[in-house]
Parts: C-alpha cells; sequence; structure tokens
C-alpha cells in the first residue's frame, strides 16, 4: 500500500519525542490507540475488525500511560486508514499533539518540585500573625507549588493550542524569522504568525480581556492587521470566548480598518470548522469545542471546597467532593521554571 513522502514525515514527526528533557513519545501501543480512536471517530469501525472492541475513552480519570494497545502493530493500520481517509493523517497528527501534551502535564505534576524557603520566606511578612507561623508557612508552599503547576500549565497550552488549530484548518503556524509577514516600523524583522492559510493570515485569541497589557504589547495588537495588510496578506481574528469588552471592540476594530475578518463566539467555532472541512471540523468538536464548551457551562461563580493534601508518595486534591491523586513516588530532577513562550513555539507541533 505504502505511504507518500508527507505521510511518512507526519507519521514519524507524530511518534516522535521532540525537544526537552520531559518531552514524551509515542510507543507502538499508544500509536494504535490514537489510530483506533480516530476509526471510532470517523465510523470505520467495520473496516477494521476487532480494533476499536473495549476501546477506553479519550479523557479518562485513570492515568494516560495504562490506555495502550500492546498487542497491535500501528503502521499497517495508519497506512490502511489513509487508503480510506486521505486526511486522517493530520487528525493522527493533531489527535497525537494533544495526547502528548497531556501525557507531559502528567510527567510535570508528578515532577514539579516543591518550593524552597528561600523563595517563600520573606512573602511571610505579608500575612505574619493573621495565621500560626506553621499554617502560614504551609499556605506559603500550597500558593507557591500551585501557582507553578499553573504556570506549566498555561506554557504547554500555548505550545498545543493554536499549532492544533492552525493544522486542524489546513494552515500553517509561521514563526517571525520565517514570517512573510514583515514589522511595518521594521521591515528588516517578521512578525510570528499563528496560522497562514493562503493569503490570509489568522490571529487565534481564546479570548479578549479588558485587562490592560503592557502599553507596547497592545499597540504590537493593534499593529499585527496593519503589517499583515502591508505584506500583502488579509488579516483574520478569531476569538473563541466573545464576551463584550472595550479591549475586543478596539482590537476588532483595527483589523476592520485594514479590511480584515473578525469571527468571535460561535461565528469563530462555525468558521473555524468550515475551513476544516469534515474530517477535521470533527476533530476540533470533539476534542477542542466541547471539552472546552462544557468546562465553561459547568463554572460557577461559588468556588467549590479544595482540599489539598500531601502523603506519602504523592499529593491529594479534592474539589467539590471529588478527587485528584499525583503520584510523587518517583525521584523528580530539578525543573527551572517555565520560560516565556518563544516566537517558534510552532515547531514544536506538526
Amino acid at each position: 500500500m505504502g505511504l507518500t513522502k508527507t505521510q511518512q514525515v507526519i507519521w514519524e514527526k507524530s511518534r516522535a519525542a521532540g525537544s526537552g528533557d520531559q518531552a514524551v513519545g509515542l510507543s507502538d501501543g499508544m500509536s494504535s490507540y490514537l489510530l483506533a480512536t480516530i476509526v471510532r471517530d470517523l465510523s470505520l469501525e467495520n473496516e477494521f475488525p476487532n480494533l476499536c472492541d473495549n476501546l477506553s475513552g479519550f479523557f479518562p480519570s485513570t492515568s494516560l500511560w495504562n490506555i495502550v494497545l500492546p498487542e497491535t502493530s500501528p503502521l499497517p493500520i495508519y497506512e490502511k486508514l489513509l487508503s480510506l481517509r486521505a486526511d486522517a493523517d493530520m487528525y493522527f497528527a493533531c489527535l497525537a499533539a494533544l495526547y502528548k501534551a497531556r501525557l507531559k502535564y502528567e510527567l510535570i505534576l508528578q515532577t514539579q518540585p516543591i518550593p524552597t524557603l528561600e523563595q517563600i520566606g520573606p512573602r511571610s511578612l505579608l500575612q505574619y500573625g493573621k495565621l500560626s507561623p506553621r499554617s502560614l508557612a504551609g499556605l506559603l508552599f500550597w500558593r507557591k507549588w500551585l501557582f507553578d503547576i499553573d504556570n506549566r500549565a498555561a506554557q504547554e497550552t500555548g505550545y498545543l493550542f493554536e499549532p492544533v488549530i492552525a493544522s486542524a484548518i489546513g494552515g500553517t503556524p509561521v514563526p517571525a524569522r520565517k514570517s512573510p509577514i514583515k514589522r511595518s516600523r521594521d521591515p528588516r524583522k517578521g512578525r510570528q504568525v499563528d496560522c497562514l492559510l493562503g493569503k490570509k493570515a489568522y490571529e487565534f485569541k481564546i479570548r479578549v480581556t479588558i485587562a490592560a497589557s503592557g502599553q507596547g504589547r497592545w499597540r504590537e495588537e493593534l499593529e499585527f492587521p496593519v503589517d499583515c495588510r502591508a505584506s500583502g496578506y488579509k488579516p483574520v481574528l478569531v476569538v473563541l470566548d466573545a464576551t463584550p469588552n472595550p479591549k475586543l471592540e478596539e482590537l476588532s476594530a483595527a483589523f476592520e480598518r485594514q479590511k480584515g475578518d473578525v469571527f468571535a463566539g460561535d461565528s469563530a467555532w462555525r468558521h473555524l470548522e468550515s475551513k476544516a472541512g469534515a474530517t477535521m471540523g470533527r476533530f476540533l468538536e470533539k476534542y477542542v469545542h466541547q471539552p472546552i464548551e462544557h468546562v465553561i457551562a459547568e463554572a460557577s461563580d461559588a468556588l467549590p471546597e479544595f482540599t489539598a493534601r500531601m502523603e506519602s508518595g504523592g499529593i491529594s486534591l479534592v474539589v467539590g467532593g471529588e478527587a485528584l491523586s499525583i503520584d510523587r513516588s518517583a525521584p523528580s530532577e530539578p525543573v527551572e521554571e517555565a520560560p516565556p513562550l518563544p516566537d517558534d513555539v510552532a515547531d514544536e507541533t506538526p
């Protein structure tokens, strides 16, 4: 049957670990599990007898490391799947990127170091006397650890979210050093672009907040559509959360002044799914849109009760009566604080 060179590259890159000490690659068992998931998603079970029997869901409550199909060789499945659906290679690439990001975050939870006294000690002056010294020390330690974990989550989401959406709609994320979008203030420098699709330059945002950005950063945001049009590209703004606020209105107006398009909220999802086509539109709906919307719909103004407990070999977090257990039994290597996202973040995913 054979694969094209492009299909082979996508296969190899999707399974590779990538860069970084905690980067995760895909084993044959993991790859088979992802392929079986795609077969089920695309209703092709009859073409692959017994492959999807007893297949676990993609968002399990248990550890992802245990969800594999160890008895199956994945490459023949991949080849046959592509003979039935030519665009299933990108489905596999995007699903693999999401799966590896989730595996990596499990590792981060298991190995993120507990803060040191040097990090949190001086902060006690702001609340000394409000609690006993022992309880205040505990609060400071937990607060810093949770902050570090959240910072890593923001970083890993940045590496994943925009490149996966760009790939799903058939576009290409472009780092600044390779970008055809040049800065009007300094044409020698390029601009990082979330997605290039033909002669359109996309800017993806989960939301535009009313919180004031640094003046320089906000000016950069407003100049993006100007630079796109000057470089011969149509700017397109896609904002998944359409909650109205002055910043969103100002940014939308900046795109529209440059003859660009603006899609927000439901229209943003409809636009992405229309660009993605039937196969990748299903991926966006099932693995990006629905999970985000489900969490948003269940969120409440009244925060649920939260308890954190450190025990021998692990950490237990209980939120609203539901427990999340984090295995900390393996020795952890020092983990550096998450750096700012680089311009070439898109290079991390297929």
